[in-house]
């Protein structure tokens, strides 16, 4: 690539233009939103598909794995605080081999499953869900404005959206951060992004984690 590379300078999330330059290293280039504070890595720098699946195959994520099924817990334990028994649920980038909906519905919950590689039933956004959970998946969007209000069409009001990823604090740690040196990680998000969301999607919002968040859909 030579030359001076088209960011396509707009917000995937808030469609804001008011974006600028935040943090640069070997391979990539990533923007700041001013407005909603995402911070985005442009199309340009994108992995192909092909290269995306090929690095998820490479995840073990394992259901009889007991730690892995300890790092879903701290979403579930609280999630679960939430919500009353028997209800609908969707996995949303469930990935090869689901391990979170294994825990919900050992509590008694029916979920549905959708992965855009390993799962893609797109009868699922015609559904309309008591809970969501998406664990280590919104990083990966491509265009989090568009599902972002797909997840919230889907889910009912006062049902609840379960969230897993890790929160941009500052620009240095964001420069040694492990987070951005997977490829495929294309969109960061702050607390700030998510108080964005929550007011986008007139919705309660709790920090049950650094990295666990919960919104309620009025």
């Amino acid at each position: 690539m030579t030359g001076q590379p088209n960011f396509g300078r707009h917000c995937p999330l808030c469609s804001c233009n008011d974006v600028y330059p935040y943090h640069q290293d070997k391979s990539r280039i990533y923007l700041r939103c001013l407005h909603c504070k995402l911070i985005f890595v442009p199309r340009c720098y994108w992995l192909s598909a092909g290269d995306e699946k090929a690095t998820y195959d490479l995840h073990e994520n394992d259901p009889d794995d007991q730690g892995y099924r300890s790092f879903l817990s701290r979403l579930t334990a609280p999630l679960l605080e939430k919500l009353d028994p028997n209800l609908k649920g969707l996995d949303f980038g469930c990935g090869p081999g689901p391990t979170l909906s294994v825990l919900l519905e050992a509590q008694g919950h029916q979920l549905d499953h959708y992965d855009p590689f390993y799962c893609n039933d797109l009868s699922v956004f015609k559904n309309q869900y008591d809970f969501i959970c998406a664990t280590e998946v919104v990083e990966h969007l491509h265009d989090p404005r568009r599902e972002f209000a797909a997840l919230f069409k889907m889910l009912k009001r006062g049902g609840w959206l379960g969230i897993m990823t890790k929160l941009v604090t500052d620009r240095h740690a964001f420069s040694q951060w492990h987070y951005i040196r997977d490829m495929t990680h294309i969109s960061f998000y702050s607390r700030n992004t998510f108080e964005f969301l929550a007011q986008r999607f007139n919705s309660c919002l709790s920090f049950v984690a650094d990295d666990v968040i919960l919104l309620n859909r009025k």
